[in-house]
């Protein structure tokens, strides 16, 4: 009787072994073992299949030889950029949604690729596991979703700027005479048609941002007159609903222009790099908001930073935002489901397309909010130098000098 409990602790470790190799052969995700040396110790038969090579031929192969990372348009990318030289390099898991794969038989494929390392003692990991998932399918599926989103909403605004358009007409004195009767549907039916065509308007930049068919013309900006004078346009729309508007940089705050001008205020130089006219879409939603949601109290826009970061914020003394809700405030079509919310309009995806914007210069944005204290908006953006603004400025200058002029991009035809 103890003979066969020994001999079944040897069975045991092969059946243990043996439900190990039939669960790792059965995944649907492609998983790799490489080494420190990032040779393929282990590869799954779904990996071998994204991949085009058989397990065998596989096994004991540089891993950047079988899992060949492309760009968008097929070409290798840098070395710098490949996430198997930096996770050995830095010792950090990596997640990427948008990578490319070129398969041995040059099939190019959409991937979702982790890679975790794998340390026993060491500071530099001795080995690592690589995940990929084909996801081509459902990228050809979101990319038709979103050219059907660009081209309905791009048809639709015509013919509902046509309407807008005659709507205005009719309510116009010089042109026609309405009753106040009919003069009260037609400013309903006029309000009711900008939010239409906002809204046409949002779809349409939306699914720019995601297939990166934004268009953006980055430059140096100094961001502390920028804001000071984005401030200064917006300030009337706040002030008309008897909110008032400050203006903070650091710990100093600029009430008003007057003040400004008579005391002297030490600001520091902070420079970034990105679009003036699309940071000022940004700003302008978000203090649009910040309107829209305070009833009393002001609104703060706000400038600090250090030496690696410029931030911006726009801050109310408004109702404040559930806890709940803050995770999810920036994903498309959301909004928070309150009777403030289902009284004022909106598409939900303004702070969506806010996200999208800001990460096209490497930024972060998010939200700080308490219920009852008001919220506060936050923009985090790489700060330059003012030896980099001062090359960034004169390669511009001399690009402009020496490149023929483009056409204008469709969007701005449109």
């Amino acid at each position: 009787m103890f003979g066969k409990r020994k001999n079944t602790g040897t069975a045991n470790w092969q059946d243990e072994q043996t439900r190990f190799k039939v669960i790792f052969d059965s995944l649907e995700d492609g998983v790799i073992l490489i080494d420190a040396e990032q040779t393929i110790q282990l590869i799954n038969p779904a990996a071998a299949t994204i991949c085009g090579w058989k397990i065998d031929e596989a096994t004991g192969v540089s891993v950047t030889a079988v899992v060949k990372l492309v760009t968008n348009k097929g070409e290798p990318i840098a070395a710098d950029a490949n996430p198997f030289e930096k996770l050995f390099k830095d010792g950090q898991n990596l997640h990427d949604e948008q990578l490319f794969l070129l398969s041995r038989d040059n099939k190019q494929l959409s991937i979702s690729f982790s890679l975790s390392p794998l340390v026993s003692g060491e500071q530099t990991p001795s080995a690592a596991v690589a995940i990929i998932r084909d996801v081509s399918q459902r990228r050809a599926q979101e990319q038709q979703r979103a050219d059907f989103i660009s081209t309905a909403s791009h048809e639709m605004r015509t013919p509902v700027a046509a309407i807008e358009g005659y709507l205005a007409l009719a309510l116009n004195d010089k042109v026609s005479t309405v009753d106040e009767r009919a003069r009260g549907y037609l400013e309903k039916a006029h309000s009711s048609t900008q939010h239409l065509g906002k809204l046409f308007q949002d779809l349409l930049t939306s699914a720019k941002a995601e297939d990166g068919r934004l268009v953006s013309h980055p430059g140096v900006i100094e961001i502390g007159s920028y804001l000071e004078q984005v401030t200064s346009d917006l300030r009337f729309a706040a002030e008309k609903k008897g909110l008032a508007v400050d203006f903070s940089v650091g710990n100093n705050s600029i009430v008003n222009k007057r003040k400004a001008m008579t005391e002297k205020i030490v600001k520091p130089l902070y420079y970034v790099y990105a679009d003036p006219d699309r940071l000022r879409e940004v700003i302008t939603n978000l203090f649009d908001n910040a309107v829209k949601y305070t009833d009393e109290g002001k609104i703060t826009i706000g400038l600090t930073g250090d030496n690696q970061v410029v931030q911006c914020s726009v801050s109310d003394t408004g109702p404040g935002i559930p806890a709940d809700d803050l995770p999810h405030l920036f994903q498309k079509f959301y909004r928070v489901d309150n009777s403030t919310t289902r009284t004022i309009g909106g598409t939900g995806l303004g702070l969506f397309i806010c996200k999208k914007i800001i990460e096209l210069y490497n930024g972060r944005i998010w939200v700080e909010s308490e219920l009852g204290k008001g919220s506060s908006f936050y923009i985090n953006l790489p700060r330059l130098t003012n030896q980099q603004a001062t090359d960034l400025q004169q390669r511009s200058e001399t690009a402009t000098v020496l490149q023929p002029v483009e056409p204008l991009d469709q969007e701005l035809k449109t």
